[in-house]
């Protein structure tokens, strides 16, 4: 029995070798196209990638998630290139970065277009899917999402925007008919989710499932009573970069945090339970992640924005038939993700892995908004370094093996200063970016912010 399996559900074998677009089979007697791979992709909103167990955390209880990582390619460098919610939804639909597709704030519409994620795997005969929190409608969190601004899912259940994470309003279909997930909202979208793989198990049409999870993302202690109970706040240990001001609170917050963290853990339990039950794990990719971290008090900073790797990192497991499980040490990006994606249903193997990624705030707003130390800044995060500069120069560096915790700014080390800057311009011209003040791009894209740089919006 598989290392899942012990954990209440078997594993089926997956397939040998790997698909490719090239075959040198005679065209008068080709051999059997393969079926195309389902695709699920389950993510988390704020969840950070030290707070799984299979990462070292002394703390969090992640079984499943233990066990699926050794049956995973694990990233261990996968980078939200843009850490805040909305931006980074936009830029894993479009494959591309904010100035390109024009989401660098929350609360604004993803612009009309038909290269959507959505709208590419549809293209290659996919049924697509999309349950849970979306983000991407900029027209009020709790007002249905028109037919035309889903991005090309074909099945559609979803809520603009909810961290009240019970009896929550959700709208479902190219009507928007309303419903409520009437207990922990994550439990009541998986239950969905369970019942559209059971529903496709048998389909010839091959499928890619989106599930799309709002905690770990504060209120911290609104997970159900069962998960809290697990977590003593004074048990708790803290990161070493976490100021020793603020640390009775970040104990409490984190206890909540780790609370949902081990909710969400149950519900991947769930989800390949059923994949195994359904017969469909031996030609399913599962992938699970998150669209950004979170600071919980690490440098002093809450929530995310930031380039420090709480913010920006985040925990990436790929379960894919005909791979054999292995660290992925260098970086990912949320950027990278389409094309990776549409290259697994493809049928090609995806470029899982580069140099480096890059990381960015074009417009810092909200918790973090430049009166209390919010700058936009442009990086880069390689398997060993940050490097970040703002619109006046260098700013931070760090040897993130040396200094895990990155408390030795290095900046002045002119000769590795000189090399990463030289990196960043490199990945900054591959995406046209040339790096504008935060009030000429709002200015372009027609935003209006308030004083906190905010996109005012309705619940």
């Amino acid at each position: 029995m598989g290392h899942l399996g012990q954990l209440a559900f078997t594993t089926q074998a997956f397939h040998e070798g790997k698909k490719s677009l090239v075959s040198s089979t005679p065209m008068n007697n080709p051999a059997p196209k393969p079926s195309p791979m389902n695709l699920v992709y389950v993510f988390a909103d704020q969840w950070r990638a030290q707070a799984v167990g299979y990462a070292g955390d002394p703390n969090v209880q992640t079984p499943f998630l233990d066990a699926l990582a050794k049956e995973s390619l694990r990233f261990r460098c996968a980078v939200a290139n843009v850490p805040v919610c909305c931006p980074s939804r936009a830029t894993l639909l479009t494959g591309k970065m904010p100035h390109e597709h024009g989401v660098f704030l929350n609360d604004v519409r993803l612009r009309d277009a038909n290269d959507s994620l959505g709208h590419r795997l549809n293209r290659l005969g996919y049924h697509t899917a999309w349950i849970g929190k979306w983000h991407l409608n900029g027209h009020g969190r709790s007002r249905p999402i028109a037919s035309q601004y889903q991005q090309g899912f074909q099945h559609f259940v979803a809520r603009e925007c909810n961290h009240h994470y019970w009896n929550a309003l959700y709208f479902e279909g190219p009507d928007q008919r309303s419903g409520t997930w009437t207990d922990y909202e994550p439990e009541a979208q998986t239950r969905q989710a369970c019942d559209y793989l059971r529903q496709r198990a048998d389909a010839r049409q091959p499928f890619a499932l989106f599930l799309s999870w709002a905690p770990p993302h504060d209120p911290y202690g609104t997970a159900p009573d069962r998960f809290r109970s697990m977590y003593d706040p004074q048990a708790i240990q803290l990161r070493d970069n976490v100021p020793s001001e603020h640390a009775q609170k970040t104990r409490n917050d984190l206890a909540g945090y780790y609370a949902h963290c081990s909710a969400l853990d149950a519900q991947i339990g769930e989800l390949l339970r059923t994949i195994d039950d359904a017969g469909l794990a031996g030609n399913t990719a599962f992938i699970f992640t998150s669209d950004h971290g979170d600071m919980l008090d690490s440098q002093g900073g809450r929530n995310k924005q930031q380039p420090w790797d709480e913010s920006v990192l985040v925990p990436m497991l790929a379960r894919i038939p005909g791979e054999a499980s292995r660290d992925m040490t260098q970086p990912f990006g949320t950027v990278d993700t389409a094309d990776a994606l549409i290259a697994l249903a493809s049928g090609v193997e995806p470029r899982w892995q580069r140099p480096a990624s890059l990381i960015a705030s074009y417009a810092p707003f909200g918790q973090w908004d430049r009166r209390v130390g919010g700058r936009a800044y442009r990086g880069v995060r390689t398997e060993q370094h940050t490097y970040v500069r703002d619109l006046n120069g260098p700013w931070l560096l760090f040897d993130n093996h040396e200094d895990p915790y990155q408390l030795r700014n290095r900046i002045a080390d002119r000769r590795l200063r000189e090399n990463l800057e030289n990196l960043l311009r490199t990945e900054l011209d591959a995406v046209g970016d040339p790096f504008e003040p935060a009030e000429v791009l709002i200015q372009r894209w027609g935003y209006s912010v308030n004083e906190h740089g905010t996109v005012p919006f309705e619940w």
